[in-house]
């Protein structure tokens, strides 16, 4: 890697107090991440942000495809990260998945079809990546992804960001996936 100090990095992580930009988790001592170099806004110098390898692939794949073919890390891992990363740039909103919960209610409007998420359907939470942070931009409609991402091929990113989601929750969602018109 270069010596450039805006040089994005893939290293291991030196301690367990980082944590992922991408999912909020931390990252374990000893676990691999990947750093985007920044400049800082605050000070002279820059900052860095650290992923886990697969939140960055899902959520800053222009970022990572910068450094991924430079990266030591094992064959299949790279192949995986490679694949989610050309997924990413190809379908552009992709990137903007942070998971898939219930509806808590019935006053959020989908940013797709502009309709009610009636409470307790299942909906994607998305947000945009701006000056270095992600921010909530509102939800759309399970049913309203193949209009709004052009893929249905959704189901790791929204179980990789989705938190406390059960077996029977994930069939449910593949199933109202795979309902969709082709």
């Amino acid at each position: 890697m270069s010596t450039d100090p805006m040089t994005h990095v893939m290293e291991l992580a030196s301690s367990a107090r980082s944590k992922c930009r991408g999912c909020g988790q931390r990252i374990d001592k000893g676990v691999l991440r990947f750093g985007e170099r920044l400049p800082n806004p605050f000070a002279e110098g820059d900052m860095t942000h650290w992923f886990h390898p697969r939140c960055a692939a899902y959520k800053r794949p222009e970022a990572l495809a910068e450094i991924i073919d430079d990266s030591d890390q094992p064959d299949d891992e790279l192949a995986s990260q490679k694949a989610a990363i050309e997924s990413s740039m190809e379908f552009r909103r992709l990137s903007r998945i942070d998971g898939v919960e219930r509806a808590p209610s019935g006053r959020a409007r989908c940013r797709s079809c502009r309709e009610t998420i009636a409470k307790d359907e299942w909906r994607i939470p998305l947000v945009f990546y701006e000056e270095g942070m992600f921010n909530p931009s509102g939800s759309i409609h399970i049913k309203c992804s193949k209009d709004y991402f052009d893929t249905t091929d959704i189901v790791d990113r929204l179980t990789h960001f989705g938190t406390a989601l059960e077996v029977a929750d994930i069939e449910d969602i593949k199933q109202q996936l795979a309902d969709l018109p082709t």
